[in-house]
């Protein structure tokens, strides 16, 4: 498992976050403080806080691609 954090300030952020998770098969999560959603979850995404940072939890170890894609949101 791998983690990142993140930030997503405006809603076309989170399109395209969404938009890239989705693309995988494996679990991916978000975390804000103690809240946990579906990181493909456009509306569980909107129910955390967005003014905070926000933890992602790639569940593979085979996620390499996929943290090139996300480097446009770490923080």
């Amino acid at each position: 498992m791998k983690s990142i954090q993140i930030s997503l300030q405006m809603a076309s952020q989170v399109k395209t976050f969404v938009s890239i998770v989705q693309k995988y098969d494996f679990d991916i999560e978000l975390k804000s403080e103690r809240y946990v959603v579906d990181a493909k979850s456009i509306l569980g995404i909107f129910s955390l806080d967005l003014s905070k940072p926000l933890i992602v939890e790639i569940h593979s170890d085979d996620c390499g691609e996929l943290l090139d894609e996300l480097k446009d949101f770490e923080i």
